[in-house]
């Protein structure tokens, strides 16, 4: 595991020390699961958009009007 240097206002730093406490968690973990959240978020919008790709060759034919789009 790499170590990682931040910076940031004593207060903000105190106030997420206080959210961690309560999450009976740290500091360090909370932010190693933010970084795992933000790298998958990236995953899947980059999948969202290669499935989009893949898909972009189908066209409905035409607008359907609100009628149309509530048939059962």
């Amino acid at each position: 595991m790499k170590n990682v240097t931040l910076s940031a206002d004593e207060g903000l730093i105190e106030k997420a020390r206080a959210c961690a406490l309560e999450r009976k968690s740290t500091l360090n973990s909370l932010f190693r699961e933010w970084l795992s959240d933000l790298v998958k978020q990236r995953e899947s919008e980059e999948r969202l958009k290669e499935i989009d790709l893949r898909l972009s060759y189908v066209r409905s034919g035409s607008k359907f009007t609100r009628e149309q789009m509530n048939e059962r």
